[in-house]
């Protein structure tokens, strides 16, 4: 089944350092473009990550340090990177809460000015978990009986997500075709900051999604508890997550006024 895009729609991948959203870095990334006239474009990059792969994690997507140690950085491939991504939906296995929020810091490293407020996501592992409950190999075996080879490769998972996402418009006739349908299916909350720390309540309002605040609205806790905040922007809270909570402590601060 085709997809019904009014935008082009960018399946991406990463691999990285490890799991760590504020702490790890890009090694590579590949990003396969849909355009809404069926035609694609792909790229791929091998990143310098400024800090050590740890062999457990080479073990896993097979980069190693040598294999990076001449390649740009993020920040010097940063612009290149996002002019392909601008004004395009995005989609990825497990994407939402970790592909995304990790891009996200490293484009806030690299100072580039971004603008993600009004894309829509699709993440196909909860489409996938809401209909089967099985991993990306599983998925693809199972919706499109072939095996992944050369897994964790970002090239070969974004492919087998792009395959598994149009096999599963295929299988399952109430899955929609267009990006406003599966945004919806295939998030599990809306978050403000892409990472969860910061999401919406029911009426739309901020409310911190962690900790002892968790279900509280992020302006009455700066208000009765200002200290919290600046605890936050001295923890290891991921950029983006500092950056969404000031820009509300500014906007309440501006609207008292």
């Amino acid at each position: 089944m085709k997809l019904q895009l009014s935008i082009p729609l960018c399946f991406f991948d990463l691999e990285t350092t490890g799991t760590d959203i504020s702490k790890d870095r890009i090694v590579e990334i590949a990003i396969l473009k849909l355009h809404p006239d069926g035609t694609q474009d792909k790229k791929e990059w091998r990143i310098n990550p400024e800090q050590s792969i740890p062999p457990e994690v080479t073990a896993v997507h097979g980069i190693t340090n040598e294999m990076v140690a001449n390649e740009a950085t993020f920040k010097e491939r940063s612009n290149e990177i996002y002019s392909f991504l601008k004004g395009c939906d995005l989609a990825g296995y497990n994407s939402d809460r970790f592909d995304i929020p990790l891009l996200v810091e490293e484009l806030l490293r690299a100072e580039v000015k971004f603008d993600f407020k009004n894309i829509k996501t699709v993440d196909v592992q909860t489409i996938f978990h809401k209909m089967e409950q099985r991993t990306l190999t599983a998925a693809l075996r199972f919706y499109c009986n072939e095996d992944l080879t050369d897994a964790h490769s970002a090239h070969a998972d974004t492919k087998a997500t792009h395959d598994v996402l149009i096999a599963q418009l295929d299988r399952y006739k109430d899955l929609e075709p267009n990006i406003d349908f599966l945004n919806e299916f295939s998030t599990r909350r809306k978050t403000v900051d892409f990472a969860g720390f910061v999401i919406y309540d029911k009426m739309g309002e901020p409310c911190f999604g962690f900790g002892k605040h968790k279900g509280k609205k992020v302006i009455d806790i700066l208000a009765s508890e200002p200290g919290y905040f600046g605890w936050v922007l001295n923890a290891d809270f991921p950029r983006y997550t500092k950056k969404v909570l000031t820009e509300i402590r500014l906007q309440a601060m501006n609207t008292k006024e």
